[in-house]
C-alpha cells in the first residue's frame, strides 16, 4: 500500500508554520499540488518566489487573515475559481487564553472566526467542488481541547468542540458523494510555537503528564492526516481522531 496524491490539489489553511507547515511539506513530497494560507503577507510574497523553483511541487500562497471577514471572502472566492480540489485540511487556528469573567468579546469574536467560521466557509465551497467531481477528503484539525478543557480555554474549547460538530454533519451529508470528513485532535506538539511560549520545564512538567513521555513531533500528526486524505481511507468518515499519546484516557 502506498500513499500517493500525485494529480491532486490540496488546500492547507496555516501552513507557513508548525503543524500546517509539516502538513504542506508532507503532501508536496507525495506529489500534490497545493493551496497554501498564512497571515505574514511579506513572508507570503517570498514564499511565491521561492515556489516558483520548486520542482517537487507546485505551491500557491495566499495572504489571508481569517478574523477579517473580507480578507477570508476574498480567499473564498479565490478557492472557488478552480475546477477541483481533492483534499482540504482546515487548520488554521488561534487561542487567546483567559478567565470566563474576564473575557473580552473581541476576542471570543475572532477565535470564533478564524477556527470556526473560516473552517464553514471553507467546507461549504470545497464541498461543492468535491460533489461534483465525486471525490473528497476534508480533515478538520481539532483539539484535545476540544474533548477535555482546562482553566482559561472556554472560547478555544467552544469552537474545537463545534469543529466536530460541524464534521459530522458534514460527513453525514457528503458520504454518498465519497467526500469523508474526519477531525484530528493532536495534543502537545513540540512545535516552533511550543518552544516559544513554554519553557523548558514547563515542556517537563507537561510531558510527564502524557503516558509516553513526551510531545508528539509534527510528523507524527501529519502521518495520520496524510491517511486520512489519501484514497487509503475509503470508509472512515465523521469521526474525532485524538492524538495524544494517551494524555486524554489519564
Amino acid at each position: 500500500m502506498k500513499i500517493d496524491f500525485q494529480g491532486q490539489t490540496v488546500l492547507v489553511t496555516g501552513a507557513t508554520r508548525g503543524m500546517g507547515k509539516q502538513f504542506a511539506d508532507d503532501f508536496a513530497k507525495l506529489g500534490a499540488n497545493l493551496i497554501l494560507t498564512g497571515t505574514d503577507k511579506d513572508k507570503i510574497e517570498a514564499l511565491n518566489r521561492e515556489a516558483k523553483h520548486d520542482k517537487q511541487a507546485s505551491r500557491q500562497y495566499y495572504a489571508v487573515d481569517f478574523a477579517n471577514t473580507e480578507s477570508t471572502k476574498a480567499f473564498i472566492e479565490a478557492i472557488e475559481a478552480y475546477q477541483k480540489i481533492d483534499v482540504c485540511i482546515n487548520n488554521a487556528g488561534i487561542n487567546r487564553i483567559n478567565f470566563i469573567d474576564e473575557t473580552l468579546l473581541e476576542d471570543w469574536k475572532d477565535i470564533l472566526s478564524v477556527n470556526l467560521e473560516a473552517p464553514f466557509m471553507i467546507t461549504r465551497a470545497v464541498s461543492r467542488l468535491m460533489k461534483k467531481n465525486r471525490y473528497g477528503r476534508i480533515i478538520n484539525i481539532a483539539s484535545i481541547f476540544g474533548v477535555i478543557s482546562k482553566a482559561k480555554r472556554s472560547i478555544y474549547t467552544t469552537t474545537k468542540f463545534a469543529l466536530h460538530g460541524l464534521t459530522v454533519t458534514s460527513a453525514i451529508e457528503l458520504a454518498p458523494y465519497n467526500v469523508l470528513v474526519n477531525s484530528v485532535s493532536p495534543g502537545f506538539v513540540l512545535t516552533e510555537l511550543t518552544k516559544r511560549i513554554l519553557s523548558e520545564e514547563e515542556m517537563k512538567q507537561l510531558a510527564s503528564q502524557v503516558p509516553i513521555g513526551r510531545f508528539a513531533e509534527p510528523e507524527e500528526i501529519s502521518r495520520v492526516v496524510l491517511f486520512l486524505a489519501s484514497s487509503l481511507n475509503s470508509y472512515l468518515t465523521g469521526q474525532n481522531i485524538v492524538v495524544d499519546g494517551g494524555f486524554v484516557d489519564v
